[in-house]
């Protein structure tokens, strides 16, 4: 089981899977998937991942459960990153 995530900014992150199992279920996944979502990246075993390898096999893995779940992931995760840029740049002091 991978033991720390790479940022795409170069950060190094503990690897938290239940962070996986919340995304996936937000997208519309049930715990149970979601779940096992988390355990097909657990089971990489590498010291470190990054965080871009997380994105594609959680994709993957809901595209090929339900496109729909696919899609409101990157729904999702466009609008967060879009606030958190806006945060950075100072819109939201």
């Amino acid at each position: 089981m991978p033991k720390f995530v790479i940022k795409k900014d170069g950060r190094k992150e503990e690897f938290i899977p239940e962070k996986i199992v919340v995304s996936a279920i937000k997208s519309g996944a049930s715990a149970e998937i979601a779940r096992d979502i988390a355990k097909k990246v657990e089971k990489i075993e590498r010291e470190e991942i990054e965080t871009r390898e997380i994105r594609d096999i959680v994709l993957h893995e809901l595209k090929s459960v339900n496109p729909d779940w696919h899609q409101r992931w990157l729904s999702y995760d466009k609008g967060v990153k879009r606030l958190y840029k806006h945060y950075r740049h100072g819109l939201y002091e």
